[in-house]
């Protein structure tokens, strides 16, 4: 009798379960339409933005001509009168200079990304990238160093748009840096289980934990003047990759930006 209750129980417990499964069924059919919904409403959204992101960018670059014009009209003048006029032009000008490089950075952080990628080894990418930026880091007190094993390390990458990662996170830990004695950062290359791993360290003040929780939203940032789109466009360019990026480093510890990228295949 006791099998007889077993089927009476699992028989009984049909219908719950059938309706359970149309009821997961009906709302993972909506979830699905509502996530189709929010990516077309966000695809049509980065039309628009991007479209006045250039209608505002052909005015701005007429302004600046114009400002640059009318500074070379003001001349050398020696009275007070031009000489506020010229202080504040030169102000309006460095306003108009960061609203543009602003509107650059958005452009490149919202406007579509191709990637045109090839087996690259990373080491010649990242000794590139050294070459490059140790000038920069030479004039702000800071000593560039690079960490790179002995055998080649394949990925498929954009070099161009790996660099221009790369150098973001540079940019990035210099500023965190400022002009310190001594001031360090370093580039740490290896290749491990299949991923090939990238360290930008620095030696700076360290990262806040509510700070590093949200370093790569867009438009957050805590450097005056900063435009908040340099390491979201890292991140961007990293998951394009197939990659990953995370940040360590506590208040007095410094930083440390880890990419994480496939290494290629062998063929």
């Amino acid at each position: 009798m006791a099998w007889f209750s077993f089927l009476i129980g699992v028989l009984c417990a049909l219908p719950v379960a059938v309706l359970l499964a149309l009821w997961l069924h009906r709302n993972s059919r909506r979830a699905a339409a509502e996530r189709a919904r929010s990516t077309e409403h966000l695809v049509e959204l980065a039309k628009l933005t991007g479209g006045l992101a250039h209608e505002i960018r052909n005015p701005l670059s007429a302004i600046k001509l114009n400002l640059r014009l009318l500074a070379e009209d003001l001349g050398d003048g020696e009275g007070d009168r031009d000489r506020r006029s010229a202080l504040r032009l030169g102000r309006v000008q460095d306003e108009v200079e960061r609203l543009h490089s602003t509107l650059e950075e958005f452009l490149r952080y919202a406007g579509k990304m191709e990637l045109h990628c090839d087996r690259q080894d990373l080491r010649r990418l990242v000794e590139e990238i050294v070459d490059f930026y140790r000038p920069q880091a030479e004039a702000a007190h800071l000593v560039l160093r690079q960490s790179l094993p002995p055998g080649p390390v394949l990925c498929r990458v954009d070099a161009a748009l790996f660099k221009q990662a790369v150098l973001n996170l540079l940019i990035n830990a210099t500023q965190a840096v400022g002009e310190g004695d001594p001031g360090e950062l370093m580039l740490r290359l290896s290749a491990q289980g299949g991923r090939a791993a990238l360290e930008v360290i620095d030696n700076g003040p360290g990262i806040r934990p509510e700070d590093r929780q949200r370093i790569f939203d867009a438009y957050y940032t805590t450097r005056p003047g900063g435009s908040g789109l340099g390491l979201p466009l890292t991140k961007r360019i990293v998951f394009q990759h197939h990659g990953d990026i995370r940040v360590d480093g506590e208040p007095g510890t410094g930083t440390r930006f880890l990419v994480s990228l496939p290494l290629a295949g062998e063929s």
